[in-house]
């Protein structure tokens, strides 16, 4: 795989009814209904809708036959109006049902998680080789039946592993880990490539950004060993809705397209299905233009895991660096006359670090409010010897100036092919500089992936900060991009700060503060909200998942570093939650459970008294802040 130039991973093309994935095809676009399965006109008119937006993909869940049988009459439905798309049924806990769905839809997923394996209770289990060797062959005796049956039936499948769902024999063997998700996922991958079965997807997704991107690379390196070429579907799970939903998705989902990998996506939204598509679709096609670029000379500095990526080492200089949380920088720029504190509107739940104010310092205060004691403002070097010199901070683009300038904190912008001979001599001598990496390259990540590992090949730990630039008039837009050509940097453990600026005013300038913060909370690297892991929905939610996020969301927003999971059923919900300070989960129609983390504290609460259940349950512990 090359890092700095982009280009697909090759893969084994598997037929999807008239819809091919993988191979030469491009990307696919699907997203799920959340319609009951058994209500025909309803799953019909849903999947249309979902298409007509662009869908290529539909997917619907089958809890039992009932609802499997029932998928016949949907796929005749949509055949009959002229809507040819391929239909997916999603299948858990129940090998039975998967066996019924193969003969009326075009793919179908299973999750390995307990397809045979019973579900996960959170229970250690010690088993010997032998005792191992036999839970095996007893997914081998029910799994190569189903095989059988879609060999029959042309029907594709969907190894699709969740982290929320891992089997308690995975869990006791490997533990929470992206080795455990692999394995879970290889043991099916096996026995398909033994029984000449190719029509096969897979997934390994997570709400823990982190670790499914870390899981994705994992299972690529695994297959290649192996010589597997089979296609992948890339999503994250429990991504939310909103601002969190788009940037949590773009940024682990981009960061394994940026690498060539990925042959369908779904964008999980709290929202409807339909909504999914345009975003999934902007996603796609801002990764894929950037293909036939010009190339790139970067090397790959020795030491650095692509699968394991640890922090890059880093000097401390001020408050960036080192084991510090990155920073964030923002632009406030007053043209011909210099900003107050008061005009440059920020917003104080995600106040920057460092404050770009160009060639005008700020003017005086024209009220009592003071400027923030944490945040430092940034000239531009030539102001800052000329009449700021008391000022902490200056951006410089000469080399002269890092010599010439006493300043203990100096930020430095330069390109990958700014980083030549005399750049690297002289950061050699200057710890004190802080880079800031920008590029104008077709592929900016690739370019500013090459400029930090030709920092560590050459032994330098001056931090970096990110410059992302835009010209975008849509708030998704730019939270699509910039979360997209972030999440390779943050996963590669390479960021230190990010600067995020936009040329055009159609976005406000908190917008785009509140962006580059949301960017680093969705990598897991800096916390300035409450996190919120819910769910998209589907026929197995039996409550109002949108309304109740919505309430949540109101009664506990102010709850700054709290992981609140909300989910719509028990399928991922205890294990996604095991990563989440408290839960709540569907359990029956108009029915919830609170957990605790993994604890389920108390069942089937009636859905009108769980919001203000799920607020004591955070007092009791605790947790509460008033706001």
């Amino acid at each position: 795989m090359d890092l700095f130039n982009y280009s697909r991973r090759e893969t084994s093309e598997v037929n999807i009814g008239a819809t091919p994935l993988g191979g030469a095809n491009p990307i696919r676009i699907q997203s799920m209904t959340n319609t009951a399965t058994q209500d025909t006109e309803a799953s019909v008119a849903q999947v249309k809708r979902i298409v007509d937006a662009g869908g290529e993909y539909v997917r619907l869940t089958a809890q039992g036959i009932k609802e499997a049988e029932n998928l016949m009459n949907i796929n005749a439905a949509l055949r009959q109006d002229g809507y040819m798309v391929p239909l997916v049924a999603d299948i858990h806990f129940n090998p039975k049902v998967a066996d019924v769905a193969a003969l009326y839809v075009e793919k179908v997923r299973i999750n390995p998680g307990n397809y045979v394996d019973a579900a996960r209770t959170f229970k250690h289990l010690e088993y010997t080789d032998e005792e191992y060797a036999k839970e095996l062959q007893k997914i081998r005796d029910r799994f190569v039946p189903f095989l059988n049956i879609c060999k029959e039936n042309h029907t594709a499948i969907r190894i699709g592993v969740n982290h929320g769902s891992l089997s308690d024999r995975i869990m006791s063997r490997y533990g929470d880990t992206p080795e455990g998700m692999v394995e879970s996922c290889m043991e099916f991958l096996r026995i398909c490539v033994e029984e000449h079965f190719m029509d096969v997807v897979i997934s390994i997704k997570a709400s823990n950004t982190v670790v499914m991107v870390r899981t994705v690379r994992l299972l690529v390196a695994t297959m290649e060993k192996e010589g597997m070429q089979f296609p992948l579907h890339l999503g994250v799970t429990e991504a939310g809705d909103g601002e969190d939903g788009r940037i949590k998705s773009a940024l682990g989902i981009g960061a394994l397209l940026t690498d060539g990998l990925g042959d369908t996506i779904r964008v999980s939204l709290s929202e409807a299905p339909e909504a999914e598509i345009p975003v999934a679709r902007k996603l796609a096609d801002y990764i894929v233009q950037r293909a036939n670029h010009p190339y790139i000379p970067g090397a790959v500095a020795p030491g650095f895991n692509y699968t394991a990526p640890a922090r890059r080492e880093t000097h401390a200089v001020h408050n960036i660096g080192g084991g510090q949380l990155p920073v964030v920088i923002a632009a406030r720029i007053g043209g011909n006359e210099p900003l107050s504190v008061e005009e440059m509107d920020f917003n104080p739940q995600f106040m920057p670090d460092y404050v770009y104010v160009g060639r005008q310092m700020p003017k005086a205060s024209t009220t009592t409010a003071e400027e923030p004691s944490s945040t430092q403002f940034i000239v531009d070097a030539d102001l800052w010897q000329g009449q700021a010199n008391t000022w902490p901070a200056f951006k410089g683009d000469q080399m002269p100036f890092l010599s010439a300038c006493p300043a203990t904190l100096k930020f430095l912008f330069i390109t990958y092919m700014g980083l030549n001979e005399e750049a690297l001599a002289c950061l050699k001598y200057h710890p004190e500089v802080v880079l800031v990496a920008q590029s104008n390259h077709p592929n900016r990540l690739g370019e500013q992936r090459a400029l930090v590992h030709q920092l560590m090949c050459e032994g330098l730990k001056n931090p970096v900060v990110f410059f992302q630039h835009y010209a975008e008039k849509e708030i998704e837009d730019l939270q699509i991009k910039a979360a997209a050509d972030m999440g390779a940097l943050v996963f590669d453990g390479f960021c230190d700060g990010i600067f995020l600026f936009n040329q055009t005013s159609d976005i406000s300038s908190k917008v785009i503060d509140a962006t580059a913060f949301n960017i680093l909370q969705a990598g897991r690297l800096r916390t300035s909200k409450t996190e919120y892991i819910s769910c998209p929905g589907c026929g197995r939610t039996l409550y109002d998942l949108t309304q109740t996020i919505a309430r949540i969301k109101t009664a506990t927003s102010h709850l700054k570093g709290l992981k609140i999971g909300i989910m719509g059923c028990i399928v991922n919900g205890p294990g996604e939650m095991a990563d989440a300070d408290y839960g709540y989960v569907g359990a029956g129609r108009g029915k919830i459970s609170l957990y605790k983390q993994k604890e389920c504290i108390e069942k089937n609460i009636p859905e009108e008294e769980a919001v203000e259940k799920l607020i004591e349950l955070i007092k009791k512990n605790g947790d509460w802040k008033e706001e």
